[in-house]
């Protein structure tokens, strides 16, 4: 038992490097990029003044604008406080989650939503404290038909039962509508825009959606944005 108890701790350790390149905020804490997540945790907390913000979806109007690391880099800020944190992937199309965290993906919410099986048996512990990670398992045939049902809206009741905080990763709403199946049903959602990568346009379109889905839209994140034209600084 004892070699075993060793094991997993060196094994835990060597995690701790796994998502260096995303995770700014738990490998840099005093990186100004660090900071500004920071301060954008604080700012999510302040607009809980009229209605608690427990539940909350990262999103983005196109690919590759960073909304995975930005919700991975939240997620982080929020278990710094003592907080008890989910991520939960719902992205069932391309799921990154878990490759940030270095867990394993054989099985998540794909398994509970058809398979009813025991969320408790598929979340997993992460290198970072109070933050924990539910991926998002086998990817289906039909993501949408499956975020828009009733069993979803049961997990996530069941979810913050157990933790103060549960972030949800979802497609780009500009692309697939599963993200707006969501984004109704929970407390806040963020917008995250890469300057130079998705046109005004879309981005106005994305914001559009959101509100025609009802969601409590909370603010935009305006990401790489090139703070310094001499070495291209970027600044979240």
């Amino acid at each position: 038992m004892l070699i075993n108890r060793k094991a997993k701790k060196r094994a835990k350790f060597s995690n701790m490097n796994i998502g260096k390149d995303k995770l700014v905020v738990y490998h840099q804490p005093k990186n100004p990029v660090s900071e500004v997540y920071r301060t954008i945790r604080t700012n999510i907390q302040f607009s809980a003044v009229e209605k608690e913000i427990r539940t909350l979806t990262v999103t983005s109007a196109t690919e590759g604008e960073g909304k995975t690391t930005t919700i991975a880099n939240l997620a982080v800020t929020l278990a710094q406080q003592d907080n008890r944190v989910l991520i939960l992937d719902a992205d069932l199309r391309r799921p990154k989650v878990h490759k940030v965290f270095d867990v394993e993906n054989d099985q998540g919410l794909t398994e509970i939503l058809v398979n009813k099986v025991d969320p408790k048996s598929l979340i997993k512990e992460t290198f970072v404290g109070n933050l924990f990670v539910l991926p998002s398992g086998v990817l289906p045939p039909n993501p949408a038909e499956l975020l828009g049902s009733k069993n979803l809206v049961k997990l996530i009741e069941e979810l913050k039962e157990s933790y103060d905080y549960v972030l949800i990763d979802v497609p780009p709403v500009n692309l697939v509508p599963d993200g707006l199946l969501i984004a109704n049903i929970i407390d806040g959602v963020l917008l995250v825009c890469s300057s130079g990568v998705v046109p005004v346009e879309e981005a106005k379109r994305a914001k559009e959606l959101l509100v025609q889905a009802k969601a409590r839209v909370l603010g935009v994140i305006l990401n790489n944005v090139p703070m310094d034209t001499t070495n291209y600084y970027y600044y979240y």
